[in-house]
């Protein structure tokens, strides 16, 4: 079961009692939770925009999903393999730190765990948005099955582990990283069922070992989808640099 709750904005620097009751609300629905029910907020963050988003806006999709992403680039700019934020982008995880810093002003409460995607753009937007907010020793933690849809698009294939630990440094990485990508293929990519089980995946690991109620996860338009369609939530289409916050209650069938 899933809904939304609305986050309104407001004032800087001024409590809201609808931001309180929010959390208060959260805190209480789990307090008074029969085992083995439990109630989280997803905050929900797609990456800012990367190279391949401008060279598929510029070709157009059935273009880019027949010809251009399976390349590196083409003589103009390069988005193979892993690409970075463009300046437009950067800007957009920007708005997404002064949008998070206003409301933390107003009570709303600070991720307990953060999240993100191994790709580039996923990790310097994640980086942007928090940058000065996290407590000292809260790290986000880099997961594998995080990341967008995987094979063919050579957008999707990541980096080493040690690319991501030498660039990344303040970044904690998950227990059995591989150094190498060993999921992507330039034959085959993820279908729906493929996604949604990733999801399903990533779902099921916050549920059974996080016990934290606010969550952060930076990712990616296929994976966002992908895990509000096995949470039954509708369809919504997230801009690059957008965050949608999710309330999912989860249970454990007998």
């Amino acid at each position: 079961m899933i809904w939304r709750e609305p986050v309104s904005r407001v004032e800087r620097g001024v409590a809201h009692p609808m931001i309180h009751m929010f959390k208060v609300s959260i805190e209480k629905l789990n307090v008074d939770a029969t085992d083995p029910v439990q109630y989280k907020v997803f905050f929900l963050g797609r990456h800012g925009e990367g190279y391949h988003n401008v060279v598929e806006a510029k070709y157009g999709t059935k273009a880019w999903d027949d010809h251009w992403s399976k390349l590196n680039g083409d003589g103009v700019l390069t988005w193979g393999p892993d690409p970075a934020l463009t300046p437009k982008g950067e800007g957009q995880a920007d708005e997404a730190y002064a949008a998070w810093k206003k409301e933390l002003q107003s009570d709303l409460p600070l991720p307990g765990t953060l999240y993100c995607s191994p790709l580039t753009r996923a990790i310097q937007t994640n980086q942007r948005t928090f940058r000065g907010l996290l407590p000292e020793g809260r790290k986000t933690v880099i997961m594998e099955n995080i990341r967008e849809e995987i094979g063919v698009h050579t957008c999707d294939k990541r980096r080493t582990r040690t690319y991501i630990q030498e660039t990344f440094p303040e970044y904690a990485i998950e227990e059995g990283f591989t150094e190498e990508d060993e999921l992507w293929s330039p034959d085959i990519r993820e279908t729906w069922a493929d996604i949604d089980a990733r999801a399903r995946t990533v779902l099921d690991m916050i549920f059974e070992s996080d016990k934290e109620h606010f969550i952060s996860v930076t990712a990616h338009g296929g994976f966002i989808n992908a895990l509000l369609r096995v949470t039954g939530h509708h369809n919504w289409v997230l801009p690059t640099g957008g965050i949608i916050p999710v309330v999912i209650r989860a249970f454990t069938e007998p």
